[in-house]
């Protein structure tokens, strides 16, 4: 049987992106998570919500790109 970590429904939060206002649901992780990398790159996490939306498919949603990006960068940290 699998051990699953703490979880927590998703969290929506509103970011400003190119002077727009949307909101994103991501879980208290992956907040968390984005918070630190936004840290340790020397930038806003707004900002770095902002440059993965530009650079996101357009067929691929904002929370989803944010959560591929989030692990991506785990993994790299891991490796």
């Amino acid at each position: 049987m699998p051990e699953l970590p703490p979880m927590s429904p998703p969290v929506k939060r509103s970011v400003t992106i190119g002077g727009h206002r949307t909101s994103v649901s991501l879980e208290d992780a992956f907040w968390r998570e984005l918070r630190e990398i936004a840290k340790a790159q020397e930038v806003p996490a707004a900002a770095l919500i902002a440059a993965i939306d530009a650079k996101r498919p357009p067929e691929v949603g904002l929370a989803t790109a944010l959560r591929l990006y989030i692990l991506a960068e785990v993994l790299k940290r891991q490796a």
